[in-house]
Protein backbone atom coordinates (compact mmCIF):
# COMPACT_ATOMS: atom_id res chain seq x y z
CA UNK A 1 0.00 0.00 0.00
CA UNK A 2 1.35 3.31 -0.82
CA UNK A 3 1.47 6.10 1.67
CA UNK A 4 -1.43 8.49 -0.39
CA UNK A 5 -3.28 5.30 -0.34
CA UNK A 6 -3.08 5.76 3.74
CA UNK A 7 -3.24 9.38 3.62
CA UNK A 8 -6.98 8.62 1.27
CA UNK A 9 -7.87 5.96 4.06
CA UNK A 10 -6.97 8.42 7.03
CA UNK A 11 -9.04 10.90 5.65
CA UNK A 12 -11.90 9.18 4.95
CA UNK A 13 -12.07 7.52 9.04
CA UNK A 14 -11.31 11.60 10.09
CA UNK A 15 -14.46 12.57 7.78
CA UNK A 16 -16.75 9.58 9.25
CA UNK A 17 -15.37 10.64 12.95
CA UNK A 18 -16.15 14.16 11.95
CA UNK A 19 -19.68 13.74 10.65
CA UNK A 20 -21.06 10.51 12.99
CA UNK A 21 -20.01 13.35 16.12
CA UNK A 22 -21.74 16.10 14.60
CA UNK A 23 -24.76 13.69 14.10
CA UNK A 24 -24.57 12.46 17.84
CA UNK A 25 -23.95 16.61 18.90
CA UNK A 26 -27.09 17.08 17.33
CA UNK A 27 -29.69 14.62 18.34
CA UNK A 28 -28.29 15.41 22.51
CA UNK A 29 -29.39 19.40 21.51
CA UNK A 30 -33.12 18.59 20.54
CA UNK A 31 -35.27 20.32 23.21
CA UNK A 32 -37.03 17.98 25.59
CA UNK A 33 -40.64 18.57 26.88
CA UNK A 34 -43.65 20.02 25.99
CA UNK A 35 -44.96 21.32 22.31
CA UNK A 36 -48.32 22.56 21.87
CA UNK A 37 -49.77 23.71 18.96
CA UNK A 38 -52.36 25.58 18.18
CA UNK A 39 -54.13 25.79 14.44
CA UNK A 40 -57.00 25.28 12.28
CA UNK A 41 -57.41 22.00 13.37
CA UNK A 42 -57.76 23.08 17.31
CA UNK A 43 -54.58 22.33 19.92
CA UNK A 44 -52.65 19.72 20.24
CA UNK A 45 -49.80 18.93 22.98
CA UNK A 46 -47.10 16.48 22.20
CA UNK A 47 -44.60 15.22 24.46
CA UNK A 48 -40.92 14.86 23.52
Amino acid sequence: MSRNQLYAICAVFGVAIVVLGYLVYEDRQKLKGVEIKIDDNGISIQGN
